[in-house]
């Protein structure tokens, strides 16, 4: 029911801007450059109205007890898989040494496995110098459970590879297996009802959490931790309805039962060359699909607290790992006809598709409909031969108007409500009270706004890359990049702003009615390298407060007190005192 009413919705909601825009065309004859823009409109309202209907879904709370889920015993032997390639070693092994203390505060025997596809031989000796200083700490304390490194010397498959050769070499001996990112956190709490949940389920497959955003500084990164933390669980309440058993998979804070894991989704490469061919980038889309397929449950729970992750702190390094997710997602193609597959399986590759096609379809948008106003005819006030009065061209403002009024809506509206339905429960607070949440959101809509024909332009570079057959690969993770100076901002940029400059002065010369109209799209792509170095500056914390800040959860707060032992470790051995570097250096 939730299902047919979203996708009634954003249909309904795509036909009246398709017709509005068909309405608008009628007056002076329906050509081939109005069919163009009834089509595109439809498709990008539908994609904007479908973004709203998820919201509006996930505005109701969930009917839950609160009571955490019961564990028994013995509990189900677990490992906690951590894949990483060149990530800072420091930083991972920290963050698992304070999911490993979290975990045992929390009663659980837990194994961790860190698989290092790492191939540069100075960062391999790092990331074993760090294990060994976790192990030591982990045989030190008298823990349960053990940790483990391995580190392969093929890395075919990648991400996806690298956890398919521990399962086929290492998970017979599991019944579970938590999946972590690097830059991962989650509390042992979180992970202890993941356990139970699976337990519980014998049918559940996988169980997704909803990752908060945590340690953001820059306002970038800190307008989409509040976004993320504010208008993330509704959405994720609202897939959580519309997905129901056939839920999404992200690839990590994720728990997942190995023997389905296991029978169900060995993953082929896909025939050909990359960027359509090779191994699959996005994964995890697919694992989802092929447990699935299985009659495996696949749910997500944006109700479980305690689960974390970092984000990029900068527009570059968003649009770095946008251009890995674009080329995963457009393979899916490719995979619409596979047999066997939920219709539902299907419909989330199709969204993957349409969440980078639909930039495509926005650009092509304004184009055709700048060309349709210079190639329109000049009007001819008198038809008619003898005619005594002119005939003066029918006026489209009413029915554009309503169309970006309308547009506008779809983006701003699903945020207000939002906000009503935060400032009810009382979920406000934790953001400042209404009056600061306000404010960030206005913040987070201004700065999406100027951003988006940026973020546009490099989604449709993507794209076009993808389609004329240019392999983006699996580049670095860019955790860590911060603050950008305006020269290299300008260098990431520059095509924008020539694209933007050019595109506005041409407009100007053939149609310059057209202008105003173009000033929101062209003017932040000329300040481009401007809105990217300034974005990334960091911003204090009165704007985009989150509840993570006022009152940290206790596995973070673990994290930063074990990062800031070893700075302080590092600065000694860096100016021991006389007779104490020797000393030092063995505690490094």
């Amino acid at each position: 029911m939730v299902r047919a009413g979203a996708v009634s919705g954003a249909l309904l909601l795509a036909l009246i801007a398709a017709g509005l825009v068909a309405e608008a065309g009628l007056t002076d004859g329906f050509d081939v450059w109005d069919v163009a823009r009834t089509a595109l409109i439809f498709v990008t309202t539908a994609w904007l109205a479908w973004g709203a209907m998820l919201a509006f879904a996930g505005l109701p709370r969930a009917n839950r007890s609160g009571e955490a889920t019961a564990l028994k015993m013995p509990q189900p032997p677990t490992v906690v898989m951590v894949p990483i390639c060149n990530e800072d070693p420091v930083e991972t092994f920290t963050r698992i040494e304070a999911m490993r203390g979290s975990a045992l505060d929390a009663g659980l025997v837990l194994d961790v496995a860190v698989l290092s596809d790492t191939r540069d031989p100075q960062a391999a000796a790092r990331e074993e110098a760090a294990f060994a200083r976790l192990d030591a700490s982990a045989r030190a304390d008298g823990g349960p459970g053990r940790v483990f490194y391995r580190r392969r010397e093929d890395n075919r498959g990648r991400k996806a590879g690298n956890i398919e050769d521990f399962i086929r070499r290492s998970g017979g001996a599991y019944e579970f297996a938590v999946i972590l990112d690097a830059d991962s956190l989650m509390e042992g709490s979180a992970m202890r009802e993941m356990i139970a949940r699976m337990q519980a389920d014998p049918d559940l497959g996988l169980l997704q959490t909803l990752p908060r955003v945590v340690a953001a500084r820059s306002f970038f990164g800190r307008a989409m931790q509040f976004a993320a933390a504010f208008h993330g669980p509704v959405f994720t309440r609202g897939l959580e309805r519309m997905q129901g058993a056939t839920g999404p998979f992200w690839g990590h804070n994720a728990i997942v039962r190995l023997r389905a894991f296991a029978e169900s989704c060995a993953l082929p490469e896909l025939r050909g060359k990359p960027p359509f061919g090779g191994h699959i980038l996005s994964h995890d889309y697919v694992e989802a699909a092929l447990l699935a397929r299985a009659g495996w449950k696949v749910q997500v729970d944006s109700a479980i607290e305690g689960s974390f992750e970092e984000g990029p702190e900068n527009v570059l390094s968003y649009a770095k790992r946008d251009r890995r997710w674009c080329q995963g997602n457009l393979q899916h193609i490719r995979l619409l006809n596979a047999p066997g597959l939920a219709g539902w399986s299907r419909f989330v590759f199709l969204q993957g598709i349409l969440s980078y096609i639909v930039s495509l379809f926005w650009a092509s948008f304004l184009l055709v409909s700048i060309g349709a106003t210079v190639m329109a005819p000049v009007p001819d006030y008198f038809p008619e031969p003898h005619q005594l009065f002119p005939v003066f061209p029918s006026d489209r403002t009413k029915e554009i108007t309503a169309l970006a009024i309308g547009i506008v809506g779809l983006l701003i509206l699903p945020k207000l409500a939002i906000v009503v339905q935060a400032a009810g429960s009382g979920r406000v607070r934790g953001f400042g009270g209404v009056g600061r949440a306000l404010a960030s959101l206005t913040g987070e809509i201004l700065l999406s706004s100027l951003m988006a024909p940026v973020m546009m332009m490099y989604q449709v570079r993507a794209v076009l890359q993808v389609l004329m057959g240019r392999d983006g690969g699996w580049p670095a993770n860019a955790r860590g990049e911060g603050i950008l100076n305006i020269g290299e901002a300008f260098r990431a940029s520059a095509w924008i702003v020539a694209i933007g400059t050019v595109g506005l002065a041409s407009v100007y010369a053939l149609s310059a009615d057209l202008v105003l109209w173009l000033l929101p799209v062209c003017v932040p792509m000329i300040l481009a390298p401007v809105l990217i170095a300034w974005s990334s500056r960091p911003l204090t914390h009165s704007l985009f407060r989150v509840p993570d800040e006022a009152d940290p959860s206790p596995v973070v707060t673990r994290y930063r007190k074990l990062m800031a032992n070893h700075e302080r470790r590092v600065g000694a051995n860096d100016n021991p005192t006389p007779g104490q570097g020797a000393a030092a250096d063995a505690t490094v």
